[in-house]
């Protein structure tokens, strides 16, 4: 049973991907650490291991672990399945502080303050300290 409101499978040309559990998501970048050799190799290893849990077919999965997915797939194929992933995981677990795009908009936003008199100091400073224009206003 899921607490869940949305979908939990999304189809793809490979089969279907399921949601993972937070104890899943670890447990891949786990096994992804492991395979790589080094960091250039990491993400590479963790989107293989993802797919690995997430990519089923009939029910069962397509893959044993990530190595079958690496020796199974091509690069391309498998940024583009975990991509397919982590935008449905996205849909389905939005961000408590809105959507992608929210997000993007508040960091524009913040990133573009005027702020040199507290050198990036939090805007309840600012607000402590109201911008003068000349001499006694």
């Amino acid at each position: 049973m899921s607490i869940r409101a949305g979908r939990e499978r999304m189809a793809v040309a490979e089969g279907e991907l399921r949601l993972l559990s937070a104890l899943e998501v670890l447990e891949a970048r786990r096994e992804g650490a492991e395979l790589a050799a080094d960091e250039r190799e990491r993400a590479l290893c963790d989107n293989a291991c993802i797919i690995a849990r997430a990519l089923e077919k009939d029910g069962k999965p397509l893959f044993a672990d990530g190595k079958a997915v690496l020796e199974g797939m091509r690069v391309e194929d498998i940024a583009r399945v975990s991509g397919q992933w982590a935008k449905f995981n996205r849909e389905q677990n939005p961000s408590p502080v809105g959507s992608a795009e929210e997000q993007e908009r508040r960091k524009k936003a913040w990133s573009t303050r005027v702020m040199s008199a507290f050198s990036g100091a939090c805007s309840a400073c600012l607000a402590l300290f109201p911008r003068r224009n000349g001499p006694g206003t």
